[in-house]
C-alpha cells in the first residue's frame, strides 16, 4: 500500500510538471517564432538592394516561418487546456501539501479537543463540497461525451469539449480522496487541523531566516 502511495505521489508530481513544462514550451516556441519572421523580412529588405539571390532567399525563410506561426492557432488552446489540466490536477495535489491558505486564526486560540472538532466538520463540509461537485462534473461530462464537440482550435486534431473538460470531474475526485485522507488521520489523532498553509507564520519563519543570515 505504501509503494501504491509513493508511486502515485511521484506520478502526480511529475506530471504536474509535465504541465508547466509543456505550458512553457508552447508558448515558448509560438514567441519564438511569431517574433522571428520579422527579423528575415528585414534582412530581405536589407540585401533587396545589394543581392536580389539573398534578398529572396531571406523573404522565403520569413514566409515560411509565417505559415507555421498562422498555422498555430492551436498554441493558445492547447496553453489554456494545458492551464485548466494543472488547476483542477493541482487542487488535490495543494491538499496534500498543504498549498491551500487556512483562516484559522481564531480556530487556533481554541482547546485542541475543540481545534478536533472544527477539523472533523471542515473536513466532512470539504468532502461534502468535492463530491457534490464531482458528481456534477461528471454529469456535465457526460453531456459533452454524447455531443461530441470538437474543442476551439484543437478539433482537427480529435480533441474533444469533453477530453479538456474530464479533468473537472477527476481533479475534484482526487480532493475528494485527499479530504477523506485527513479526516481518517483526524480521527486516529495523528493531527488536529486540515494542514493548511499558515501564512503567518511562514511570514515569521522567512523573517527569522533573514535576521539570522544578517
Amino acid at each position: 500500500m505504501n509503494a501504491i502511495r509513493l508511486i502515485w505521489d511521484r506520478f502526480e508530481e511529475g506530471f504536474i510538471v509535465f504541465l508547466l513544462a509543456a505550458m512553457t514550451l508552447v508558448t515558448f516556441v509560438y514567441v519564438i517564432l511569431n517574433n522571428l519572421y520579422t527579423l528575415f523580412y528585414v534582412a530581405g529588405e536589407y540585401f533587396s538592394e545589394r543581392s536580389e539571390g539573398a534578398s529572396e532567399f531571406f523573404y522565403g525563410i520569413g514566409d515560411f516561418v509565417l505559415d507555421i506561426v498562422q498555422s498555430m492557432t492551436w498554441s493558445n488552446a492547447l496553453t489554456k487546456a494545458l492551464f485548466a489540466w494543472l488547476i483542477f490536477f493541482g487542487l488535490a495535489y495543494g491538499v496534500r501539501i498543504g498549498g491551500h491558505i487556512g483562516v484559522d486564526a481564531l480556530v487556533k486560540l481554541a482547546s485542541r479537543p475543540t481545534q478536533r472538532l472544527i477539523a472533523i466538520v471542515a473536513c466532512l463540509f470539504s468532502l461534502g463540497y468535492a463530491g457534490l461537485l464531482t458528481v456534477a462534473s461528471f454529469e456535465w461530462i457526460s453531456t459533452l461525451m454524447n455531443a461530441a464537440i470538437g474543442a476551439d482550435d484543437l478539433g482537427q486534431f480529435g480533441v474533444k469539449q469533453w477530453h479538456i473538460g474530464a479533468i473537472v470531474p477527476i481533479g475534484f475526485a482526487l480532493v475528494f480522496i485527499r479530504f477523506m485522507e485527513i479526516l481518517v488521520r483526524i480521527l486516529r489523532n495523528e493531527q488536529v487541523d486540515l494542514g493548511l498553509a499558515d501564512e503567518a507564520a511562514d511570514a515569521m519563519k522567512l523573517t527569522e531566516t533573514e535576521d539570522s543570515k544578517s
